[in-house]
């Protein structure tokens, strides 16, 4: 069922009980849109008139998304170097793979960097994923220092002269501050060569408002440009998208549909909106 779908279909028929009004409100607030935001909805619909609703709704659903370009930054006369960051477990791996198949795809040469050196099984997924795409993968030895990774890799992909270099990250967040020095560190060693010009944050949509929690405490520490949402549908869970654009004002640039390498697709503000309503 859309996300929408049930407050649409009580609007129609007119007449809404308050018991009806809070069931709508537990299922919106169940699909991770926030409380706020599900009580500023309902605001709108009880104010607006049923044939006006839906126009009413989606204007005010729009508001929320972000206004910032969704396009890649990318640089004409050098390597354009972009960094994955996020939660273990949220696909980050498995998205650096993706990205790079696309910008493949597209024509370009593309280095990638396994700088999650605290997780073996990480970088073994890495390589896997260039041997099949057909690229090259910069790697370190186990729990060694992530920065020295990112600055083998960019050394090579200036001397190599590659379109893009994309580097995978640690992501235990039990360890947040270490996390965190350690992003920072990666950053300043890539920056002394050349410029990060994307740092995406992936997160699993089905977390919900942890996702956004997770998202604060990175855009705390380093400097996020976007977001690639992994297991985004227009249902159940799919509110998540509004809230991290509205709670953030940062865009989602990719969206995560599934495990295979062709599974990863820029995002659609007004697809993803219709799928809300139908």
């Amino acid at each position: 069922m859309s996300l929408f779908k049930r407050l649409f279909t009580a609007l129609r028929s007119g007449s809404i009980s308050s018991d009806e009004w809070e069931q709508i409100r537990s299922n919106l607030i169940s699909s991770d849109l926030g409380v706020k935001l599900v009580d500023q909805l309902i605001d709108q619909a009880k104010s607006s008139k049923p044939d006006d609703a839906k126009q009413a709704i989606t204007r005010q659903v729009s508001s929320w998304l972000s206004n910032k370009d969704r396009g890649l930054i990318t640089a004409s006369d050098r390597v354009t170097t972009i960094l994955i960051v996020g939660v273990n477990g949220t696909g980050k791996t498995t998205s650096v793979a993706k990205l790079a198949n696309i910008f493949k795809n597209q024509g370009n040469s593309v280095l990638l960097a396994a700088a999650d050196t605290f997780r073996a099984a990480a970088t073994e997924q890495l390589q896997t994923w260039a041997e099949r795409i057909g690229i090259k993968v910069v790697i370190g030895a186990v729990n060694s220092d992530p920065a020295s990774v990112a600055f083998s890799a960019i050394t090579s992909a200036k001397q190599e002269r590659v379109n893009y270099l994309i580097i995978d990250t640690a992501g235990r967040l039990h360890t947040k501050q270490d996390l965190m020095d350690e992003l920072g560190k990666v950053i300043k060693v890539i920056e002394k060569q050349s410029p990060v010009d994307e740092i995406l944050l992936v997160v699993d949509a089905t977390t919900g408002q942890n996702g956004i929690t997770q998202a604060r405490i990175f855009i705390a520490a380093v400097a996020v440009t976007g977001f690639i949402v992994t297991k985004l549908d227009g249902s159940a869970k799919g509110g998540v998208a509004l809230a991290i654009e509205k709670d953030t004002g940062l865009p989602i640039k990719f969206v995560g549909s599934g495990e295979a390498i062709a599974d990863l697709a820029p995002f659609e503000p007004g697809s993803y909106i219709e799928s809300l309503f139908n």
